[in-house]
């Protein structure tokens, strides 16, 4: 290969090995949480981060609201209530797990962020008097204002402040290295983690990280319906990196994933299909609760759960009488009816009732207060939109006190996906764990997008913070396993192989491809003969297109890294449609040959892993697996309700 003015120094074929208590990888708000976690129980802490971790992750550039902080001194709701309603809202297929630990722990997480440097409340009383600040606390709510679980929070100031955080306990940082593998040995017939593999995307040097316990903390996949080679960096709402690394490496080591079959329609993609995140005009999450209007300026009504057309934009925040609380934001765009919050009518009935396209976002309309905190707290702390849409907007004139911008997609333009374009987002498939967030190998957990059903930053923060220390306390009865050497030159050779041909197909043609193959045979209809002609394309993809692949440099040998992920994923999805023999609702999940929806017989978790022959191996999870949340939380934890050491006062 040829280094020729490439900036590092070449370090392929080089070997480090690196000890440590616990090994997290993956840099993100869950990793850096699991990192502080067991450091701050005076372990060995090693974080293994593909990008740079002061800014790296989903939530790198920001985000705009915390979800499910029930225990704030503000919040009307219990963790038991907000935890339950996100099962009950997912007709089960949902992480009852990591949503109580969210939900108990979130807001014990944001005071651990305020300690580090993190901004959660308006300290400079810029919006006070405002309906959703509390003017005790400083704390600012969205949403449901009655029941203030949600908080406004400056998500940009955040990984700044864990990364300093991380620095301060001493946590050993290896940034611009990506995790490859996971190691495992087999210990009186079980088997179990002993850390993972890496390579410096800058030098090409190879690392074998050596752990007593490891925290999988990496992305959801991505870039696996939809990819466009000219527009790389705006395929995905979340970083470029962020594809699913760590899906593919625990599968390939035999950890157990559930609810891989399940996609949405696309959204937050910009792969030549649709705008920037959050740069037009809409009533959703970011920008809740905006008012929206017509071609003709006419004001298109808000109506409560009940179907009563509200007055105020007041009214929008409040839940309708006799109802306890709404659900909004994040994965919670259609809630179910007990969790529905005021939204605008249907399309079908605005167009039924003579309402003329486009619409508009016009936030001229609206209170002083509730103008500034959506254009300037919500846009502009949420992910990729302070310099984008914020700082860019405003510098060629946008005003919100007098201009409006037109809203595409969500039924009401033209722009909106087409069914064969599918997308992990929402609450996907992830790993299947148990209380403590251990995965079916001893010795390795799982946080964060990793999780199956994985929430917003709140969900990562608390399930990271969660793993970390329970690896922390299982290190402390573990021993190092022993470094398989056969292992680790076959992963080398797997990763430098592309660097080490001439010419060849590049990452993007193969990612191109993949994206292809999966509209075409797993789109929004299933069935048998697609879904088995698709696996076969793929795994022709896995024998004879990857012997083809090249890099020119480390940094192109990391995208090559990462397609290879992407094939991964984008087999184990098909596998588990497969299995599934039946179509579901709640999955976003239909077949042609198996209409039948949700039948009572298929009521439960499918998971999928492979075994140590590389055999397909399909398990049967019941539904509600995790048992009474509360019940079960205070079981596995009483140290942390006691008050363990390390533990952040409520205050």
């Amino acid at each position: 290969m040829n280094l020729y003015k490439w900036p590092y120094k070449n370090e392929f074929g080089e070997e480090e090995i690196v000890q440590s208590d616990v090994l997290v990888l993956g840099g993100g708000l869950a990793g850096c949480y699991a990192a502080i976690a067991a450091a701050r129980r005076g372990k060995s802490v090693v974080l293994v981060e593909k990008g740079a971790t002061e800014r790296s992750g989903s939530a790198g550039s920001g985000f705009d609201h915390w979800e499910s902080a029930c225990t704030n001194p503000c919040s009307q709701v219990t963790a038991q209530e907000i935890a339950e309603a996100y099962v009950n809202e997912q007709d089960g297929y949902s992480n009852g797990i990591g949503h109580y630990i969210e939900c108990q722990e979130g807001y014990d997480r944001l005071l651990d962020m305020e300690s580090f440097g993190g901004k959660i409340r308006d300290t400079e009383g810029e919006f006070k008097g405002a309906e959703f600040r509390d003017d005790e606390t400083g704390l600012m709510f969205a949403y449901d204002y009655k029941n203030r679980f949600t908080l406004r929070v400056w998500g940009s100031t955040f990984k700044p402040a864990l990364y300093r955080e991380l620095k301060r306990l001493k946590v050993r940082i290896y940034d611009r290295t990506e995790a490859t593998a996971l190691m495992t040995e087999t210990v009186n017939g079980r088997k179990r983690g002993t850390g993972a593999t890496g390579m410096n995307v800058r030098t090409g040097k190879f690392l074998i990280f050596q752990a007593k316990e490891t925290v999988l903390a990496m992305s959801r996949p991505a870039r696996v319906w939809l990819f466009n080679p000219d527009l790389t960096g705006l395929c995905e709402f979340r970083p470029m990196q962020s594809i699913g690394s760590g899906h593919a490496m625990g599968y390939r080591s035999g950890v157990a994933f559930t609810m891989m079959e399940k996609s949405v329609k696309a959204e937050f993609s910009s792969a030549g299909r649709s705008f920037p995140p959050y740069g037009t005009g809409n009533n959703h999450n970011t920008w809740y609760a905006a008012t929206m209007v017509d071609a003709r300026g006419v004001e298109i009504p808000y109506v409560n759960r009940d179907g009563e057309e509200l007055k105020t934009v007041s009214e929008r925040y409040y839940p309708a009488p006799g109802q306890k609380f709404f659900l909004k934001g994040g994965v919670i765009d259609e809630p179910k009816y007990e969790y529905r919050g005021p939204e605008t009518l249907p399309f079908d009935e605005l167009m039924r009732r003579g309402y003329q396209l486009p619409f508009y976002a016009d936030l001229s309309r609206m209170p002083e207060m509730e103008r500034k905190v959506i254009w300037g707290v919500m846009v502009g702390e949420e992910g990729k939109t302070k310099i984008p849409i914020l700082k860019n907007y405003t510098e060629r004139g946008f005003d919100p006190q007098k201009h409006m911008l037109q809203s595409y997609g969500n039924g009401w333009q033209s722009a909106s996906f087409l069914p064969q374009e599918r997308q992990l987002f929402g609450a996907p498939g992830g790993i299947l764990t148990d209380w403590d967030l251990r995965t079916n190998l001893e010795g390795v957990y799982a946080a964060g997008d990793q999780l199956y059903a994985a929430d917003c930053c709140g969900f990562a923060c608390a399930t990271g913070y969660y793993a970390g220390r329970k690896a922390a306390q299982a290190s402390e009865h573990a021993a190092f396993g022993e470094i398989d050497r056969a292992f680790c030159e076959r992963e080398k050779q797997r990763l430098y192989a592309p660097v080490q041909r001439e010419d060849g197909m590049s990452w993007k043609e193969l990612n191109m491809a993949i994206a292809k193959a999966m509209q075409n045979y797993c789109g929004g209809v299933k069935c048998e003969d697609l879904l088995k002609e698709g696996l076969d394309l793929l795994l022709h993809y896995q024998n004879d297109a990857v012997p083809q692949l090249c890099a020119a440099n480390p940094h192109e040998l990391m995208r090559t890294h990462e397609v290879l992920d992407i094939l991964t994923v984008s087999i184990m999805i098909l596998q588990a449609c497969l299995m599934r023999k039946s179509s579901s609702a709640p999955l976003c999940f239909e077949r042609s040959d198996y209409p039948q929806m949700d039948p009572p017989e298929n009521d439960h978790f499918i998971t999928i892993s492979l075994d140590d022959a590389g055999n397909v191996v399909r398990g049967d999870v019941p539904m509600g697996f995790f048992g009474d949340l509360k019940t079960e939380y205070e079981r596995h934890n009483q140290d942390y309700i006691n008050g363990e050491p390390d533990r952040v006062d409520r205050g």
